[in-house]
């Protein structure tokens, strides 16, 4: 059965195996798709006896199991710039935008600041929810507000960057997972600012593109040629990027793990007290980079990458997952846990 309106549309036993990139056949009870966000609150009243699970792309969810939740996408992909000053400009992006697009498109606009997080795969409504980042850069750093529907107290709110509490892959929205339904996010995008270079090979990418004095768009190019070459396509491999989160550990932790492997990469965590550590690494040394079992496995170009080699259920990538990890706290007495939202199971 579906039910249709301009604005939109509620369809039963709809397949999800085109809305997750790990391309887990998962079907949803009932999908509710929206078009104009202004309609959310008649759409949702349609759905009312049920919870929800909001999907963007499905760049940062693995499907476990069906979920029992009515399945909500959001349709809206504008892109717009609502306030230029003499430094900045305010864009404004709907949830269902292209994160790559919105990045691509800020260049093009003469804009900074979104250059290293290029060719995250998702939509731009997920992206504060994790607080995405990549290459020393994270998103929250340029969010000036997230709009969206707050289902607790039944009304729309504009929250602040504060407000969203981000943090290390992390903000507001993962601790109150089903109390925000984001429809769009505003963005303070500088015209000039410090370009983040000095991580994982961006000057020496640069460099061999022959590129001294780089501008935003020459980092972008450099991020997207290093992304394509360590991370899986997910149109061709089924994948959700770094699967694993970088750990980040007490200084007397980091310091004992050094003595016992001087060549363990070691990042800045978030104060002095701690730091942050490579997962990769452990993982290739606990024997899991290229391995796979059946058609769940790890890439063989990047060890945070679980990957799915062709017909994988979400409960195969799970316990595949489960062993890398089991594995890592084994050899180096590590915890690492996963990035994506797992939907049908606990870690």
């Amino acid at each position: 059965m579906t039910i249709a309106t301009p604005a939109w549309s509620l369809t039963e036993n709809a397949s999800l195996r085109h809305l997750n990139t790990f391309h887990v056949d998962a079907h949803a009870p009932r999908m509710l798709r929206v078009a104009d966000p202004a309609a959310l609150p008649e759409a949702l009243a349609a759905v009312a006896d049920a919870d929800l699970l909001v999907l963007g792309s499905g760049s940062n969810v693995l499907l476990a199991a069906d979920p029992e939740d009515v399945v909500l996408v959001f349709e809206n992909r504008e892109i717009s710039a609502l306030e230029h000053r003499a430094d900045h400009t305010i864009v404004r992006a709907g949830a269902a935008v292209i994160w790559h697009e919105l990045v691509m498109w800020s260049l093009n606009e003469g804009l900074s600041g979104l250059e290293n997080l290029a060719l995250i795969p998702g939509t731009v409504g997920a992206a504060p929810i994790q607080n995405i980042g990549a290459y020393g850069v994270q998103v929250g750093e340029f969010i000036q507000t997230v709009e969206a529907w707050d289902r607790q107290q039944q009304c729309w709110v504009r929250l602040d960057q504060d407000a969203c509490q981000f943090a290390y892959r992390d903000s507001l929205f993962k601790h109150e997972a089903d109390r925000y339904l984001i429809t769009a996010v505003e963005f303070r995008l500088p015209l000039l600012h410090e370009l983040q270079l000095d991580y994982a090979g961006i000057r020496e990418e640069l460099q061999a593109m022959g590129i001294e004095l780089p501008v935003s768009a020459d980092v972008a190019n450099a991020v997207i040629a290093i992304r394509r070459r360590k991370l899986p396509d997910p149109d061709v491999l089924g994948n959700a990027g770094s699967f694993f989160k970088n750990p980040i550990l007490p200084l007397e932790q980091v310091d004992v793990l050094l003595q016992h492997y001087p060549e363990l990469p070691v990042f800045p965590g978030n104060g002095d007290s701690n730091r942050k550590v490579s997962a990769a690494w452990m993982i290739e040394k606990a024997g899991f980079k290229g391995q796979r079992d059946g058609d769940a496995g790890v890439s063989p170009n990047h060890a945070l990458v679980l990957v799915n080699h062709g017909n994988a259920g979400g409960a195969e990538l799970l316990a595949f997952a489960r062993r890398v990890s089991a594995a890592v706290l084994e050899k180096f007495g590590v915890p690492i846990e996963p990035e994506p939202r797992l939907v049908g199971a606990r870690w």
